[in-house]
C-alpha cells in the first residue's frame, strides 16, 4: 500500500517510483494507492469518527500519510512504503513470511549532521555518543490487529487531539518516525519486551531506494520544507 494526498496531480518522477511496485501484482500481490480522499473514506468504513477527525488534523500531506499508514495496517495488515522509494529487490515475498512488525532502523550523527550508514551503526560494539538511533516509520510490514501498530495509531491520534485544531505540530514527533520509536521503545522497556512481534531489517537499502532527486522535493509538498507551516492548498490559492 502507498499514499499520495492527490493522485490527479501524481508528478511522473513519483509516478515511476510506484510503478516499480505496481509490477509486482503479476506474481500476485495486490497493490493500493490511496490519496486523500480514498483515506478518507476508508478510515470512514474501517474506524471511529475519532480516527477521522484525528486524520483532518493532519496539515500537511507527509502527516496524512504518516497517521494513514497505521490506520491501514490496524485494520488491513500488509506492506506500507513510501511513494518516492523505488523497488531493487527481486523478491520481496520474505517481507510476509511472519506477522511480526518489520521496520527500519536509523541512526544520525549530530556532531556531522548527517545520517550515519547502517553498516557502520550496525556493526558488533559500534557506539558513539554523538550518534541517535531511531526506527524509521517506512516501510512498515505487519499483520492485521498488530500491537505495535495500534499502540502508535492510539499515541498519533491522542497527539493530534490534544495539540487542537489550529495547531501545527511537529510532523515527525507526531505521527513519524519520532511516534513510532517512541512506541517500540516503551514497549520494549516493559517486563514482556517486543522481541517476539519485532523484526529490524538490516539490509533495506537492498530491496529499496530512496530517489533523489525528485520535483516535489523543492517545493512545500516536502514536509522538511513545510514543518509546523500551513500548507498551501489548491482552493487556497490563486493559482
Amino acid at each position: 500500500m502507498q499514499f499520495w494526498h492527490n493522485l490527479r496531480e501524481l508528478p511522473a518522477d513519483v509516478e515511476e517510483c510506484i510503478a516499480s511496485w505496481a509490477g509486482w501484482t503479476t506474481n500476485g500481490f495486490a497493490h493500493r494507492v490511496f490519496d486523500e480522499r480514498s483515506a478518507k473514506e476508508f478510515i470512514d468504513g474501517s474506524l471511529s469518527a475519532r480516527h477521522k477527525q484525528a486524520f483532518e488534523l493532519c496539515y500537511h500531506p507527509a502527516m496524512q500519510a504518516d497517521y494513514f499508514r497505521l490506520c491501514y495496517l490496524l485494520v488491513e495488515g500488509g506492506f506500507y512504503v513510501d511513494a518516492d522509494d523505488v523497488c531493487v529487490s527481486t523478491d520481496i515475498g520474505r517481507l510476509f513470511d511472519d506477522g511480526r512488525l518489520k521496520v527500519q532502523p536509523l541512526c544520525y550523527d549530530t556532531a556531522s549532521a548527517t545520517m550515519v550508514h547502517p553498516s557502520v551503526f550496525l556493526r558488533d560494539g559500534a557506539q558513539n555518543s554523538s550518534w541517535i538511533f531511531y526506527f524509521n516509520n517506512n516501510p512498515l510490514i505487519a499483520r492485521r490487529q498488530h500491537p505495535i501498530i495500534d499502540r502508535a495509531l492510539r499515541q498519533a491520534t491522542e497527539l493530534l487531539e490534544s495539540a487542537g485544531k489550529d495547531a501545527l505540530p511537529e510532523i515527525q514527533t507526531t505521527t513519524g518516525p519520532g511516534n513510532i520509536s517512541e512506541t517500540i521503545f516503551n514497549l520494549g522497556a516493559k517486563p514482556e519486551g517486543v522481541e517476539s512481534d519485532l523484526v529490524v531489517l538490516r539490509d533495506w537499502d537492498s530491496l529499496a531506494v530512496s530517489k533523489w532527486p525528485l520535483t516535489y522535493r523543492g517545493d512545500a509538498r516536502n514536509w522538511r520544507l513545510s514543518n509546523q507551516r500551513r500548507f498551501p492548498r489548491k482552493d487556497e490559492s490563486t493559482g
